[in-house]
């Protein structure tokens, strides 16, 4: 329950930040240092009650029997739990992913964090060295830049958020730097130690070797499927190049009988991804019915503040697929809300297909983006049209009135556009 913990700490980190940053003129604010014990109690009392009423409650409403322990497969009809062998007709694996540890000389000799323990600290650090810069990197960096650490994020390749639009990244990259963040992009590393409670990151950036120290590292390089401790290759079960347990539209293995959903299988990982992909299992499973997994239009949110979210092509990757695409970039300072708010870092981009003038992609950096792209989602599902968002009402000093803003940015100056034209 990563998820739960994370966000609850990142609306604090956020709290506090903007208690010592707001923009409004006239108001007097003050912070304090904060309390990481009272925080954590806090968290950990939500995690807690969340954990009984939406997970172990629900064992005996559903009549499930829990056992706990680790388990392995004995044969392709057998799995092994502390001991005991249980036979069944279909089995589901659904044992998740871990933090991926890179091969960095020393990097397994010392103290680190992970997605994980960085949720525990009771301390803020006074420099936290984070390797990696993907959503858990950025999320969990900022959030300790908020509650006042100094922050470095390192990367290997050249450009923050690489599989983003470019105008995404450079969005997001100006913010962190604007917030005291360090990002160090085409690092190579050379090796990791750690001597009297520091850690030190040797690296190497544009042929320059540098010393990067820290009292806490996070590893936040990626995740790796949890394969190892099932012995699946035993029972035949084809496991792809990191791990993953390779299946089908149905969520099959090479085993008809045995199915795999959510992070094993490296399928895109968010929560709602592994939820569909169960819920499928287990209508064919109990119904004998052929669903298939629809993976086709998944919005992917990151939790930074302002919050990123996407759905749908990118501009290049629709023109590798052989659209003639049209697209639209609205700066923050074109919408309303924003303006507002006095918070305009931020973007909205659309890919329109030129041809039929359907919305097949949206990507936002803003307030609320996460919740703005569920509308963006509906869009592209339902090969909605430009015209269609720029002939919704939307409603006014909302930042989802930014997305029929974004579509009027087609054919239209938006900056000519009275307030409410929309």
């Amino acid at each position: 329950m990563d998820c739960v913990p994370s966000k609850t700490l990142l609306r604090a980190g956020h709290i506090q930040f903007q208690s010592e940053h707001q923009p409004f003129e006239g108001l007097s604010t003050s912070v304090k240092k904060p309390n990481m014990e009272n925080l954590q109690k806090q968290k950990e009392k939500l995690v807690q009650h969340l954990r009984k009423e939406k997970y172990e409650d629900l064992i005996n409403e559903y009549g499930f029997d829990f056992i706990k322990g680790e388990a392995h497969f004995v044969d392709s009809n057998t799995v092994s739990v502390e001991g005991k062998n249980l036979s069944a007709s279909s089995f589901l694996i659904a044992t998740g992913a871990s933090p991926y540890v890179p091969d960095i000389p020393g990097l397994k000799d010392v103290s680190y964090l992970t997605s994980t323990s960085a949720l525990e600290l009771k301390e803020v650090p006074k420099h936290l060295v984070v390797i990696g810069s993907g959503y858990i990197a950025l999320e969990l960096g900022q959030m300790y830049r908020h509650l006042g650490a100094e922050v470095t994020l390192m990367q290997r390749s050249s450009r923050l958020l690489k599989q983003y639009e470019p105008e995404i990244s450079e969005t997001v990259e100006e913010l962190l730097k604007e917030e005291g963040i360090t990002l160090m992009k085409d690092v190579h590393y050379q090796k990791v130690e750690e001597k009297n409670g520091q850690t030190f990151v040797h690296v190497k950036v544009e042929g320059n070797e540098k010393i990067i120290e820290g009292d806490q590292l996070l590893v936040a390089a990626g995740r790796k499927p949890n394969t190892d401790k099932l012995q699946a290759r035993n029972i035949g079960i084809k496991l792809g190049d990191y791990g993953e347990v390779l299946i089908n539209d149905y969520l099959q293995t090479n085993h008809p009988h045995i199915y795999a959903a959510g992070d094993v299988t490296l399928s895109p990982q968010f929560v709602y991804v592994a939820a569909h992909q169960g819920g499928i299992v287990g209508h064919n499973v109990s119904h004998q019915t052929n669903k298939t997994q629809n993976l086709e239009h998944i919005p992917a949110v990151t939790f930074t503040t302002p919050s990123i979210a996407s759905v749908g092509w990118i501009e290049s990757q629709a023109h590798q697929a052989g659209y003639d695409v049209k697209t639209s970039v609205l700066p923050l300072d074109s919408v309303p809300r924003a303006l507002v708010n006095h918070q305009t870092q931020g973007v909205f981009k659309l890919i329109m297909d030129a041809e039929t003038n359907q919305i097949i992609g949206a990507h936002v950096v803003g307030e609320n983006a996460g919740d703005v792209i569920y509308a963006a989602t509906l869009a592209v599902k339902f090969k909605l049209t430009a015209e269609d968002l720029q002939e919704t009402m939307a409603p006014y000093l909302t930042m989802a009135e930014g997305l029929k803003l974004a579509s009027l940015t087609f054919d239209k100056d938006v900056s000519k556009l009275s307030c409410c034209a929309g």
